[in-house]
């Protein structure tokens, strides 16, 4: 069996041993190092380059997010970002992830070795679908002709946009290496196109600092999901981490109902329970678009939303971080069409002609 070798990086010494020892529970896992910082990671590297990186981003002589650009523009590197739950420590892993870290693992403040030994499976997952991911597609350009896509590329001009879209849902599925492509497409997208309901899988807290960043870089409205949000058009609401979101109709509008409740798929928020919520309210109304991730969750929803008359796009093999859950909805024959990522736009704004 090929080992992968994982490098870890935190100025914690604590952090440090815990994760060598939960690490090393796995058979294929080995630990080639520790680091206190990226100084002293950058000599382990010259003599043996791990597969994967697990990197604190808060550390002194240089921080993650400096070491994190500087490894993907010289040497890109599947690299697990080990965060604290707060706000701050959100909004910082936010811009890794940004800058082409491929996962989080969160951690608290206090009771970290315990923390980290309760969430030996989580680790050991994350390390696994990291040592998956295909760096080359982080780096891609997006091959669209134009930075940004008009209404007018797409729609005739003698819709009523509005009148038109109100009907109309698109909802988005993603996890390991979704930040970036969701970034790549919503900020694409031009504020004339169907609601967007999204889950990303994100632990609490993050989620947040995910959509005001994107609210910040896109022309659509982008907000976590709150109880009774509106989906209109222009409108992008994505799951809160920890919540699941489902969509409900009332009347002619739709809007998003925020639960607690069990993981499914093991995960929460979980796309398979978005993507029912959409085959029941929205039916043949809604375009179902599932991108790069581990694991399963969504392929069954995605089967649901197809077979009610849905319109289904899985993400291509090729601009995928991990080709998980698109190729389980393939599987499953669930969709209707393959489109790289760079065509997901225009997808998402043909959506509104149904």
């Amino acid at each position: 069996m090929k080992q992968i070798k994982v490098l870890v990086v935190d100025d914690s010494a604590v952090v440090r041993q815990v994760m060598l020892e939960v690490l090393g529970r796995a058979p294929d896992i080995k630990v080639i190092g520790t680091a206190s910082d990226p100084i002293f990671a950058m000599q382990k590297m010259n003599v043996e380059w791990p597969d994967v990186i697990t990197l604190d981003v808060e550390m002194p002589r240089m921080d993650g997010i400096t070491f994190l650009k500087k490894l993907m523009a010289e040497r890109p590197t599947p690299v697990v970002i080990c965060s604290s739950l707060t706000e701050k420590g959100a909004e910082t892993t936010v811009h890794a992830l940004a800058a082409g870290a491929v996962s989080i693992i969160t951690k608290p403040k206090m009771g970290v070795k315990q923390f980290l030994t309760d969430a030996c499976n989580d680790l050991i997952s994350a390390v696994r679908a990291a040592a998956q991911a295909n760096m080359r597609s982080l780096s891609m350009p997006m091959a669209a002709p134009a930075p940004k896509l008009t209404a007018e590329a797409l729609l005739p001009g003698n819709i009523s946009a509005m009148a038109r879209t109100t009907e109309r849902i698109v909802a988005i599925g993603t996890s390991t290496g979704g930040t970036q492509a969701l970034e790549a497409v919503l900020t694409r997208l031009p504020r004339v196109c169907p609601g967007i309901v999204v889950v990303q899988h994100m632990p609490e807290k993050f989620t947040a600092a995910f959509a005001e960043r994107l609210n910040a870089l896109c022309e659509l409205e982008v907000l976590e999901a709150k109880q009774g949000d509106r989906v209109v058009p222009g409108r992008v609401l994505i799951a809160p981490g920890g919540r699941h979101m489902l969509l409900k109709r009332s009347g002619a509008q739709y809007q998003v109902e925020v639960v607690d409740g069990p993981l499914v798929s093991r995960h929460k928020p979980s796309v398979d329970v978005l993507f029912r919520s959409v085959a029941k309210f929205a039916g043949k109304n809604a375009t179902g678009i599932i991108m790069t991730g581990m694991g399963d969750d969504g392929a069954r929803g995605m089967k649901e939303m197809f077979d009610v008359g849905a319109h289904t796009i899985a993400q291509d093999e090729a601009t995928c971080v991990v080709f998980g859950m698109p190729k389980e909805a393939i599987k499953l024959q669930a969709v209707r069409e393959v489109l790289a990522l760079h065509d997901m736009p225009r997808a998402i704004v043909a959506a509104a002609r149904g």
